[in-house]
């Protein structure tokens, strides 16, 4: 596919596009848009939440409803993914046919490793693995007989790189990866596309943790547009590949193999041995860019021609204790038999012998026990270790079998056998192991996928989804072993053994000895090997070992404030698939897709940026456009947004703000003066939606360039009640020009729902730096108290008040709403510019708030103006100057002494006689 389809409109008139999951977020919006182009749509959604709770079929209604008041064809489907035949059969039942399947269902159950329960991981791959495979099955032979079919499979940033606190997700995303490669490789002479997408879009999923100006630029709409193309009957030869997708970018992602390191096949390669080479093992200095696996005869050739590698530092696991799964032969056996050779103690696990080999390490004079289980009765694999030896240093999970058939074959117990023993096994044995790594501090996982994997492999639909599920597993567990010296590396080996037997001539089999896949594995579970020591993916066999990586085409971006279609993807094709214009780089963490979509927050229409100046538009400009949208924002009116709470909300906030356990009237409901705080005034409002967006009130919008100036809060009704359900009308009070950045002013009435009484204003000011010279005003107005700036007396304060806040001080308050990950993930806070994640600032608002209460009162209003950035853990010191009816305040933070809140005021109720 090139450049050559022009803007002809892509159209799907007479297909059925059968969409999972679609009742809202990105499944709604493919399915309005391949309406809107003519095809017949299956809308399928269980209706549940995403943690896979509940059911229903209202969701899917509502889009059935919608697409056909707007003149398309569509009929719903409520069941669940694993009954994808039933899904599958909806269309043939409705339309008669099926040619495109886009599996898009998804739940999320995060939660770190060593809290996850096995229902955890089993609902996360019987919604994303098994679902997919079942709806993909059922597609086939219809497929297959029509010559024709297009498929989409949904994987994350999470499943390509890791994702710390998402093991199940990253696992079960992943393995879509490996499936649906395997799918191309045989789809394509039946003419079945199938692809794999990573989207980064806003859902139900994701809007608890990304802010809403960010959350405004990964609307599924970005993602659309790219699934349109790749499931278009113009695309015949774009398959098996893999794309990132969302907020203006798309790149596309490809393996990367290194050139790697050869070593003589033989008794001189040891662990040791590579260990002198190791820099070789990540030479990408002439990669190549395979899509299966690597041409091992010719490599055993080469290492033979090699001279013996020379004697190198002897490698040793005295004391350690290390668990080989499916010991009894092949690979697992010479990984036993090496690890005992070199002092560990060894527990041999074989569903069929371990006590085979356990004789021949005790026949050597080394220590092992044999343990007769499946790897998926992990507990009892763990437990024969903890018995016989008292810990567990080192796992390699190894075990595993083969059901190989054409994927038209294949049935569900072929299917769930194998995902069961690799992926489920691999997860049960390490869960076992994992608390008592984390109790030593110490602990070295090698696991094993395989090419097949990695590539996708004919008649090995399962295995390639179960191996790359793996490899996705591993990852993630590799970020959450870090800091507790738990490191967690996956290899692809090659090798000879029974498994392989059916699939390769004798004298390969004899050729590829495991002993040239051990040395690595050794070298993993060792504490020698080099940094980067956990984490990484190496292929391995024959005396070569080549480490595999992601490399990421430079992609391209379009501007965010223009509708994205299929057609302007489709003209820039050729430099979305473009690896070789020195744009490309090669991503290893979730943060790598958000922040190409953070980059491109900037990019704005080539009307846009004609004749700017400094500050995006130049005097010349036609400036009324801002103008005009900003005076017709100013009078829309909100439909309103609805929030209910009850005392235990109550409670969590004053914790959030540091009320203390014997603070009773904050802490405890049936206190005679158990009471909200009033900055409490500002949580109803929090995730209010607004009638507007900013992106169309100031130019070159950015949300990374957004700072929140200002807070202003009015209590309008006393006592604030303590359960309620409440709406919250925001709307545009005024945009002032600063020439080289925006203000934007957003005013919020909060109203109780039940008797329509005003309970809160609030004011909240934004600074945008970049998005000035509007023509806009140059002032704001006086609304009096709101936009008052108090100036502290020249005299001593009359009240301070130290508090500490704690190091889960941000892990609190974000219970009450404010879900932005910038207050607890030190990755996506290095995104913003910060080391370590910061408090939210109406978090100190509300600690100062509560000073102020508690020294002089309640209060009807208060303002603040934020100054600088508060870490959990620091210490707030609020000088306050009590002036008539007004107490005026600032808050600095002690250990660097600068102000976080300056500024300030609050205006008492009664001259202050209503103290807590």
């Amino acid at each position: 596919m090139g450049d050559s389809y022009g803007l002809k409109q892509l159209q799907y008139d007479d297909q059925t596009v059968v969409v999972t999951g679609a009742g809202g977020g990105l499944g709604k919006a493919y399915a309005t848009f391949f309406a809107s182009r003519g095809a017949n749509v299956v809308v399928n959604d269980l209706g549940g939440s995403f943690k896979g709770e509940g059911g229903g079929s209202a969701a899917a209604d509502k889009v059935v409803d919608e697409i056909k008041q707007a003149g398309g064809k569509a009929v719903a489907n409520y069941d669940s993914v694993e009954n994808g035949d039933r899904i599958i059969k909806t269309a043939i039942d409705n339309f008669g046919r099926i040619d495109v399947l886009i599996n898009n269902a998804g739940i999320l159950r995060d939660i770190s490793f060593k809290n996850m329960k096995d229902q955890d991981w089993d609902l996360i791959m019987k919604v994303h693995v098994v679902g997919a495979y079942k709806c993909a099955r059922a597609a086939w032979p219809y497929f297959r007989k029509q010559k024709y079919g297009r498929v989409i499979s949904t994987a994350s940033a999470a499943g390509l790189f890791g994702s710390f606190g998402q093991c199940n997700y990253s696992a079960a995303k992943l393995s879509q990866v490996g499936f649906t490669e395997t799918l191309a490789k045989e789809g394509l002479k039946y003419n079945i596309i199938c692809n794999v997408i990573a989207p980064i879009a806003a859902s139900r999923m994701t809007a608890t943790v990304m802010p809403p100006e960010v959350l405004d630029a990964l609307k599924p709409e970005w993602v659309v547009p790219l699934v349109a193309v790749l499931v278009h009957r113009s695309n015949e030869t774009e398959t098996g590949s893999i794309f990132e997708v969302g907020g203006g970018h798309i790149a596309k992602l490809r393996w990367e193999r290194a050139k790697g390191m050869l070593l003589r096949a033989d008794d001189s390669y040891t662990p040791g041995a590579l260990l002198q080479k190791w820099d070789g093992v990540a030479d990408f200095s002439q990669p190549s860019y395979p899509t299966g696996v690597a041409n091992f005869m010719e490599l055993l050739e080469e290492a033979q021609k090699l001279p013996p590698n020379p004697p190198a530092q002897k490698i040793d696991y005295n004391g350690k204790v290390a668990l080989i799964t499916g010991g009894g032969a092949g690979l697992g056996r010479i990984y036993c038999l090496q690890f005992a050779k070199y002092g560990a103690k060894v527990v041999v696990n074989d569903l069929m012998n371990p006590d085979d080999v356990v004789q021949e390490i005790q026949k050597m004079g080394g220590q092992a026990v044999g343990v007769k289980a499946s790897a998926e009765d992990g507990d009892t694999v763990v437990k024969a270790a903890i018995d016989a030896y008292g810990r567990i240093d080192i796992i390699v999970n190894n075990a595993g079998i083969l059901r190989d058939k054409a994927f038209a074959n294949m049935d569900d117990k072929m299917f769930q056998q194998v995902l069961d023993v690799h992926l489920r096994g691999t997860y049960k044995v390490t869960k076992a192991a994992w608390p008592y790594m984390l109790k030593q501090k110490y602990g070295r996982i090698v696991n094993t996928t395989s090419t097949s994997g990695i590539y996708g492999n004919f008649g090995q639909a399962n295995y390639a989804a179960a191996k790359c599920g793996i490899l996705g597993f591993s990852r993630a567990l590799a970020r959450e072993g870090a800091k507790y010296n738990i490191y967690v590396n996956t290899i692809a080996p090659n090798a000879g053994t029974n498994m392989t037997r059916s699939i390769m001539p004798e004298e390969m089999v004899q050729a590829f000895k495991p002993d040239y896949v051990a040395p690595v594995v050794l070298l993993l579970c060792s504490d020698k090997t080099p940094e980067p020591a956990t984490g990484r993916l190496f292929e391995v066999g024959s005396g070569w070992v080549g480490e595999t990586r992601w490399q990421r085409s430079g992609g391209a971006a379009f501007p965010i404030d223009v509708t994205l279609t299929p057609e302007a993807v489709q003209e820039k094709w050729t430099t979305i698939l473009n690896f070789d214009d020195g744009r490309a780089d090669h991503p290893d963490d979730p943060t790598a897709g958000t922040e190409k979509i953070m980059a491109n927050m900037e990019n704005r229409s080539k009307a846009d940026k004609k004749g700017q100046g400094a500050y995006g538009l130049a005097d010349g400009d036609d400036k009324s456009g801002f103008l005009a949208a900003i005076e017709k924002a100013k009078n829309v009116q909100a439909e309103g947004t609805d929030f209910a709470y009850d005392e235990r909300d109550v409670i969590l906030y004053n914790l959030g703000v540091g009320a203390k356990r014997t603070d009773l009237p904050l802490v405890f409901e049936n206190d005679d003066n158990f009471q909200a705080l009033p900055t409490f005034g500002v949580i109803p409002t929090f995730n209010a939606t607004a009638p507007f967006s900013l992106s169309e009130l100031v130019p070159n919008f950015s949300p990374m360039m957004l700072l929140h100036g200002e807070q202003y809060l009015e209590i309008r009704s006393f006592p604030i009640p303590t359960e309620a359900v409440t709406t919250s009308y925001p709307k545009l009070v005024e945009v002032v020009d600063k020439g080289n950045a925006g203000i934007v002013v957003t005013g919020s009435t909060t109203k109780d729902k039940k008797t329509g009484k005003e309970l809160f204003y609030n004011e909240s000011t934004v600074f945008i730096r970049g998005s000035g010279g509007f023509g806009g005003a140059k002032k704001g107005t006086d609304r009096g108290a709101a936009t008052t700036v108090y100036k502290p007396p020249k005299r001593a304060p009359d009240t301070i008040v130290e508090e500490a806040t704690t190091e889960e001080q941000a892990a609190i308050y974000r219970l009450s709403g404010d879900r932005n990950p910038l207050h607890i993930d030190s990755e996506f806070s290095k995104v913003g510019g910060f080391k370590t994640p910061i408090l939210h600032g109406l978090c100190f608002f509300g600690i100062a708030g509560k000073a102020v209460v508690q020294s002089y009162g309640m209060f009807r209003n208060i303002k603040v103006r934020f100054a600088g950035i508060v870490l959990p853990g620091q210490t707030l010191v609020t000088e306050m100057w009590k002036e008539g009816n007004v107490v005026i305040f600032q808050t600095k933070v002690k250990e660097t002494g600068k102000l976080c809140i300056a500024g300030a005021g609050a205006e008492l109720v009664d001259g202050g006689k209503s103290k807590l």
